[in-house]
């Protein structure tokens, strides 16, 4: 009687492992609201009731991971594998005649429409910008806009870059390793394009962020005009960047323009902002100072 009811708990579990309620996790919870369906677990250390799909699990992975595949990216290495599993699914058929593909094309029919925007799986993170623009995820910082400083920004973290919004914006940045950070000056192009000295400090991360033509256009500016006088003509490129972007610059210098600073016309000549003097003040004449004047206030001269 003992082992009747022992093989019976093994068949067919009890109520209250079926019943057992699982705790979704918060992204597992989006996927089901997304795509609308109701969850259903196999039992741990229940290996009868999800015997096929660990079967063909096994088929799978002795079929097309053995040996582990390699690749560049885990995207090349996905891609590749999806590849092979479409191909196998087109060359085995059954005793119709009919392929794993033929028949999941009659299968797709009759499935549900997908939402018109696809799921995003990446881990949602809000966390605020520091006042030198860098956000911490994960315990490294990453560098973004500058003008972003002090606000709040939305980081969507993949398998092997980050996604961060901040009003609209976006940008995407690599993962990094843990004690590391990734700084892009690109991200400091307003600060840079009125700080030569700043430019200077970091010219070769700069560039090498940039690309070519950019370094080949340092190598001339350096070789023509030295370091210190042509770092303050690369600061003004900067500028003319913020105002047109990068692709139409790069374009400029591909083309060899002579007329690139042109670009940036409030580089060419700072604006004085004209303000209207009030009729009461101008009947007051008003001299041009020189340093000598100053030098007498300082030395305590009475003239």
């Amino acid at each position: 009687m003992r082992s009747i009811v022992k093989k019976r708990k093994c068949i067919f579990p009890s109520s209250t492992a079926v019943g057992m309620k699982r705790e979704l996790t918060e992204r597992f919870k989006a996927l089901v609201s997304q795509y609308l369906f109701e969850p259903f677990f196999a039992h741990p250390g229940e290996g009868h009731n999800k015997g096929r799909v660990e079967a063909r699990g096994k088929g799978i992975r002795l079929a097309h991971l053995t040996p582990v595949p390699r690749g560049q990216t885990l995207h090349s290495i996905a891609e590749d594998l999806l590849a092979s599993v479409e191909k196998a699914g087109e060359r085995k058929v059954d005793r119709e005649g009919k392929s794993v593909m033929d028949r999941f094309a009659e299968e797709e029919k009759k499935l549900c429409v997908l939402p018109e925007r696809p799921f995003e799986a990446r881990l949602v993170k809000l966390m605020q910008v520091s006042k030198q623009a860098l956000v911490r995820v994960d315990g490294i910082k990453y560098s973004v806009p500058s003008h972003w400083a002090r606000l709040e920004a939305t980081a969507y973290l993949g398998a092997e870059d980050i996604r961060i919004t901040c009003h609209k914006e976006e940008v995407t940045v690599s993962k990094q390793r843990r004690g590391t950070r990734q700084v892009q000056y690109r991200h400091y192009l307003q600060e840079l394009a009125h700080k030569p000295q700043a430019v200077r400090q970091v010219a070769p991360e700069l560039l090498a962020e940039l690309g070519e033509p950019y370094g080949k256009l340092w190598q001339v500016l350096a070789t023509t005009h030295g370091e210190r006088e042509g770092v303050r003509v690369l600061s003004k490129i900067l500028a003319a960047v913020l105002d047109h972007g990068e692709q139409a610059v790069r374009q400029a210098l591909a083309s060899g323009r002579q007329d690139l600073l042109a670009l940036a016309p409030r580089l060419q000549q700072k604006t004085v902002k004209q303000v209207d003097v009030p009729v009461a003040l101008q009947g007051y004449p008003i001299e041009a100072g020189c340093a000598a004047n100053y030098n007498i206030l300082l030395m305590g001269d009475d003239r």
